[in-house]
């Protein structure tokens, strides 16, 4: 045995003394609380996303190359597709002349109505015609063109036991080239206008070309038919109408003309009859009748008042002139015979009895002028009268006529609606027959379908980068799956978050069974990671380094013996006298990492069949002293239970300065329960992405109701690379030292004497 050892001699001397009182177990929370503050709350931060891509890297890489590969094998499996567009603009009516020459305008955006077109545009009834016109039923190579939807099996069922010349089986092709025209177009209006363009793909240039033409040309056909459609039937209802109104103005002509006749009702015109005609007649002649008599009754009363012969009547009488003429003559030889003879002269006489006779004369000719006019007064007199007669006669027969005339004037107005009506409507007709016949259409193709230069699909970058973001997609949900589902504990913001405990270490992942080797390397980054978990230890506590400290885990295979190993040999290389005792005796390791005997150990002293110096071994370590389990009890947590324990590690601590006891896992077992009441300090060990997270909380929950002081937990087994920490523990002491310029090692007895210094300082 080496002589820095501990003997066992030495060991057997040992009395008891009280241990430390445990911290609270509270304290102990409250700091890992604490510290877990310090990393934020548990919000998916960048810094955990990166962690967990980083974790899942290859994972991720794998998933988003495979959806690459697959990407890319299906865009180079596709048939190159080429598409063909036409654009149309829809009007809502045609722009019209109107007067001067102007074009009316046509109507305003119409939401509804523009609606109402792209649903036809899409609908089955273009596609069919298109199909008909196009004749694409007859094209084999249409028809039989790469598709495996619904149309494709249509067409594979009509591709058996189809017979030429049937025409239910041409119907269904013309179905089946309908669907594939529907499946392979694309409607697009423009927003903002009546622009659509119709386009349509397909694996030939010059069918897409040929196809979207059509299909436009069959909008502009359908769009037509139903505009003739609608003037057909308003020509068919418009030649009814006008049937019916015919007949009904025959009929109505009929019983005015029966009833006239009936009646005596007799027109010259429109607006009178005869009987209106005949009082119109009499009161014209009657006032000239009155102007007639009024003229000559004002002769007459002239003539009759005056006596003179002097009136223009009697003036403008050619028999009175020539009688004035010859009195004057003779008046004037008797004046001028009058100077020589006397009046009873028988000459002057005779002169004297011719003007008298003249006189006579000229009295008869004024006295029939006189009576003449008195006749014209009077027959004009009795002309008024008989005129006034008559039309009082007339005049009755008027309004007889106008009270039989109410039924007649009723039948005349109806004929003249009916003729109104029938006017209009023939009208009408003939102007829908002008527009019927004109093919005007409210749908005009803006630009041609022109030959695609190249195919629009498959676009390999295109294709490409969906392929990726999918797999970016996918392998995004598998890790959020994974990571959802994943009950483990994988870094220590979850040991914290999860247990509120202190991370004391992070133990890096070795692969294999390499553990033995980085422990046996100094410079390795376990031996590192060990030595911050030392060092951690140094500060667990308030009064520093506890007396003793147990290792345990909630299962098996947890790196707890390797640590509790680990520990021991640290600070027994820092040149502590150092116990470590395997505390496991169902399934006790410790012997065989050490290449010691288990013949003798813990068990036999609990049962007292040894002291404690009489199983304690000395190990290849200075200052480094294995208690073993010794042979399985029967029950080991009754032998844990009792004093003896509590005694050993009692008086251990007088002799060592550090006891380090190597536990059985918590879960299932009472002995780690027992163990922990009794040691200073548990470390507990969770193995990153081994340990699940209900284990870990029902594991702590046992140590708590057994007033344990864990003071920290230690994550092993963790991989550094995937916790998205850049840094990690294999640096070792590779600074850039020489060979001979490297770090001299630290004596464990000057390492100790270091330490005390420092405990007596603090």
């Amino acid at each position: 045995m080496n002589d820095k050892a501990m003997s066992i001699e030495e060991a057997g001397k040992l009395v008891p003394k009280s241990s430390a009182a445990p911290a609270p177990y509270g304290e102990a929370d409250s700091g890992g609380y604490s510290a877990r503050s310090a990393f934020g709350s548990d919000s998916a931060s960048f810094h955990e996303i990166w962690r967990i891509l980083r974790k899942h890297k290859w994972r991720v890489l794998a998933i988003v190359a495979a959806f690459g590969a697959i990407g890319l094998l299906r865009t180079l499996m596709m048939t190159p597709l080429y598409t063909s567009t036409t654009r149309v603009q829809i009007d809502r009516n045609v722009a019209k002349v109107v007067e001067s020459g102007n074009i009316a305008p046509v109507d305003s955006f119409d939401l509804e109505f523009l609606r109402t077109q792209y649903e036809l545009l899409q609908g089955m009834a273009v596609a069919e015609r298109a199909a008909s016109n196009l004749s694409l039923g007859e094209d084999a190579g249409f028809l039989n063109q790469g598709g495996d939807g619904a149309f494709g099996a249509i067409r594979r069922l009509l591709s058996f036991g189809s017979r030429p010349g049937n025409s239910a089986d041409k119907g269904a092709k013309e179905r089946a080239a309908a669907g594939v025209v529907l499946s392979n177009r694309t409607i697009k209006p423009l927003s903002g206008s009546r622009l659509v363009d119709i386009s349509y793909t397909d694996s030939s240039p010059a069918r897409a070309q040929k196809i979207a033409a059509g299909f436009a040309q069959a909008f502009i056909d359908l769009n037509l038919d139903k505009r003739f459609q609608v003037n057909a039937y308003a020509k068919s209802f418009l030649e009814d109408q006008i049937k019916q109104l015919q007949s009904r103005l025959q009929d109505s002509e009929k019983a005015l003309v029966d009833f006239g006749a009936k009646e005596q009702i007799i027109t010259t015109n429109e607006k009178s009859s005869i009987a209106d005609n005949n009082l119109a007649a009499g009161n014209a002649a009657l006032g000239a009748l009155v102007a007639e008599r009024i003229r000559n009754e004002q002769l007459y009363r002239q003539v009759e008042q005056v006596q003179a012969i002097n009136l223009p009547q009697f003036l403008s009488n050619k028999v009175i002139e020539g009688l004035r003429d010859k009195r004057n003559s003779l008046v004037a030889e008797y004046q001028e015979k009058l100077e020589t003879f006397r009046p009873s002269y028988p000459g002057m006489v005779q002169i004297n009895n011719k003007i008298k006779e003249i006189d006579h004369q000229i009295g008869m000719e004024v006295k029939a002028i006189k009576d003449a006019l008195k006749g014209a007064y009077e027959a004009s007199l009795s002309q008024e009268s008989e005129m006034k007669e008559r039309i009082e006669a007339l005049r009755g027969e008027v309004l007889d006529l106008q009270k039989r005339s109410i039924r007649y004037n009723i039948l005349k107005r109806e004929v003249d609606t009916n003729r109104s009506l029938y006017e209009n409507l023939l009208q009408r007709y003939k102007e829908v027959d002008v527009a019927s016949g004109a093919g005007a259409n409210n749908v005009f193709v803006v630009e041609t379908a022109a030959l695609p230069g190249s195919p629009s699909s498959p676009l390999m970058t295109r294709n490409l980068i969906l392929s990726l973001l999918l797999g970016a997609l996918a392998a995004g949900a598998a890790v959020f799956v994974l990571e959802r589902f994943d009950d483990t504990i994988g870094s220590a913001e979850e040991l914290e978050s999860v247990t509120g405990l202190v991370t004391l270490g992070l133990i890096p992942l070795v692969e294999g069974d390499g553990i033995e080797r980085e422990l046996a390397e100094l410079r390795s980054g376990v031996n590192e990671a060990y030595r911050s978990l030392c060092t951690s230890l140094h500060f667990a506590t308030e009064s520093g380094l506890p007396k003793s400290l147990l290792v345990t885990s909630s299962a098996m295979s947890e790196g707890k013996s390797t640590t509790a190993l680990a520990i021991a040999r640290h600070f027994a290389a820092l040149g502590l006298k150092v116990l470590i005792i395997d505390a496991d005796m169902r399934r006790p390791s410790l012997h065989l990492k050490l290449g010691l005997d288990n013949g003798m150990g813990l068990s036999n002293y609990l049962t007292g069949a040894c002291s404690p110096p009489n199983a304690m071994q000395n190990t290849a370590t200075d200052n480094l002293v294995f208690m073993s389990s010794g042979p399985i009890p029967p029950s080991p947590a009754d032998l844990l239970a009792s004093s003896r324990f509590m005694t050993l590690l009692s008086v251990g601590a007088e002799v060592f300065d550090f006891i380090v006891v190597d536990g059985p896992p918590v879960l299932g077992l009472a002995d780690a329960q027992l163990l922990a009441n009794g040691a200073a300090a548990t470390a507990f060990i969770i193995r990153s992405g081994g340990t699940r997270k209900a284990q870990l909380r029902d594991s702590l929950k046992r140590l708590r109701s057994a007033r344990a002081n864990v003071i920290g937990g230690v994550l092993t087994q963790h991989d550094s690379k995937n916790a998205g920490y850049g840094y990690g523990y294999g640096y070792g002491y590779g600074y850039g030292y020489g060979e001979n310029d490297q770090p001299s090692r630290i004596s464990g007895s000057e390492r100790h004497a270091e330490l005390a210094e420092e405990r007596k300082s603090a």
